[in-house]
């Protein structure tokens, strides 16, 4: 049996945009149940709908995505998953929604098939990493004096030993099978490790929690852990 249909906001101000994404989305029995052209649209849709996910484009007139992201996730929108629509994988202002809150990313070419599942994705708790481009794009701003800071300064001294060990690793982009694997152990003790870091620290989501490992210094652009 399917649980309750999955409901969704669409933010970007080319109608074109919202239009197709919209279109794939129904085509999936997706509800797409809001959509926005700007950020101040944007949140009120999200506190008039509560959806269980938001595509949000990042340039947007009167409200720009990140501080829609911003006030979504720190307006008692409890449950609401963020995902932001770019046309740069590289780009400061995608590290600034990250660290806002936003639980991934996708760039606006992507097929209807990513599209889908990354939605499906996020809405069942879990973050959208893209291994490769998310550790870049951290790497690259982290450290940078012009990057917006976070606010996500945390106490580190609460982790266990082994805690700390899967918060290096799954700040280098592995996931969870690929850190049981490194590790020796279940998927399942993994992703309890995983569960208790994010617990204890008070992040989100794991994009959060690799954003706290290279601005907290855990990790090192330059390279990741226990490589030799």
């Amino acid at each position: 049996m399917s649980g309750p249909a999955l409901r969704a906001v669409i933010a970007d101000d080319q109608a074109l945009v919202r239009t197709g994404f919209g279109m794939i989305l129904a085509a999936d029995g997706i509800e797409v149940v809001a959509e926005a052209a700007d950020g101040t649209e944007a949140v009120d849709a999200v506190r008039r709908t509560r959806p269980d996910v938001v595509l949000m484009d990042i340039r947007m007139p009167r409200m720009d995505g990140i501080e829609a992201t911003r006030r979504i996730l720190g307006g008692g929108t409890d449950g609401t998953r963020v995902i932001i629509l770019t046309t740069y994988d590289l780009d400061h202002y995608v590290y600034a929604a990250l660290t806002a809150g936003a639980s991934g990313f996708l760039l606006k070419d992507v097929t209807p098939e990513h599209l889908v599942a990354a939605v499906r994705l996020v809405r069942s708790g879990d973050a959208l990493l893209a291994p490769t481009i998310t550790r870049r794009l951290i790497e690259r701003f982290a450290h940078r004096e012009e990057s917006p800071r976070t606010g996500l300064h945390r106490d580190l001294s609460g982790l266990t030993p082994r805690e700390l060990e899967v918060l290096r690793l799954l700040a280098t982009g592995l996931s969870n099978a690929e850190l049981a694997e490194r590790l020796f152990l279940s998927p399942t003790t993994v992703k309890t490790h995983v569960g208790r870091i994010l617990s204890k620290l008070d992040l989100r989501d794991r994009v959060q929690a690799v954003v706290l490992a290279y601005e907290s210094g855990l990790i090192s652009p330059q390279g990741p852990p226990g490589s030799g």
